[in-house]
């Protein structure tokens, strides 16, 4: 049975394959067809090949347990690895600006026209293909990792489609000006995608707090416990797959340590049912000793 890193890593794999033959046929297309679109669409393909090597690194590093100088895992190499592709989309990004303002200035011929579409036909089949596939893995894994190369491949998606729009309009309508838009639009799906690499990136080495539905789920398995008066100072993050979940349980003051000890490892072993990645630790207080803060 494959595990959660198993699947992770042949995702990352299967995502470089499709990148390197996606970025070697295209750059071969423009260079035959000199169209700006389709430059546009190997720098995206050419952006998915940096990512997903980069990718595969990145979840090697995440995947390994923790050891004495990382006791809280690797799991941020993800995160890190999803920082590094905001700058690269983005500088491809600003690239493929400046070369379809150029191309709208001054328009150039679009050639072998065929040969472009043929190229894009293949992109498509073979991005929904790799689409597909991760969004399994993600749905199984929630990597951040193959999150990210997911969101770039459905770009690229946008991207192929364009291309074909483009080379449509500029062969057979004659509207030039149709090939450096399609570039400038595709310029504008790598910024937006960027952006939400960046912001889920951010979040994770910043340690946000987990989603507030998942909290609430927290806060119901623990106050099920019948011998659980209240709980507070209730904090979570995520690191790659893992999440850190920290507590204070409010037990009854009068209760022996071995007892609030059991209720403790009762509580963990419900939390770690619901959260089967998670880490959890638990304070024992005595109820109404201890002031409660609002964040919990």
């Amino acid at each position: 049975m494959e595990t959660e890193g198993d699947l992770m890593r042949r995702a990352a794999i299967a995502s470089l394959a499709v990148s390197l033959l996606l970025a070697a046929i295209k750059l071969a297309a423009f260079l035959l067809t000199n169209s700006v679109a389709m430059l546009a669409s190997f720098a995206d393909s050419a952006m998915d090949l940096f990512t997903s090597s980069l990718n595969l690194i990145a979840i090697r590093s995440a995947l390994q347990p923790a050891d004495h100088e990382h006791r809280f895992g690797h799991g941020k190499a993800e995160a890190l690895a999803g920082m590094a592709q905001f700058a690269f989309i983005t500088a491809s990004a600003v690239f493929l600006v400046i070369q379809g303002v150029e191309r709208l200035v001054t328009p150039e011929p679009l050639e072998n026209a065929p040969l472009a579409l043929a190229v894009m036909a293949v992109s498509i089949v073979a991005a929904v293909g790799l689409i597909i596939y991760q969004r399994r893995v993600v749905a199984e894994t929630g990597s951040i990792a193959v999150t990210a190369d997911a969101l770039h491949y459905v770009g690229d998606l946008a991207t192929n489609f364009g291309v074909v729009v483009a080379i449509v309009l500029v062969k057979f309508v004659g509207w030039t000006h149709a090939d450096p838009l399609i570039a400038l639009f595709v310029a504008a799906m790598l910024v937006w995608s960027a952006y939400h690499v960046f912001r889920q990136s951010y979040d994770q080495l910043m340690d946000r707090e987990i989603p507030d539905a998942d909290r609430e789920k927290i806060k119901a398995i623990v106050r099920a416990h019948p011998q659980v008066r209240a709980l507070h100072d209730l904090r979570s993050r995520m690191s790659g797959l893992n999440t850190f979940i920290q507590l204070h349980l409010e037990l009854d003051p009068a209760m022996p340590l071995i007892r609030a000890h059991e209720i403790s490892d009762e509580v963990e072993r419900e939390l770690c049912a619901a959260f089967p990645r998670a880490e959890v630790i638990i304070h024992q207080d005595p109820a109404g000793v201890e002031q409660v803060t609002p964040a919990a």
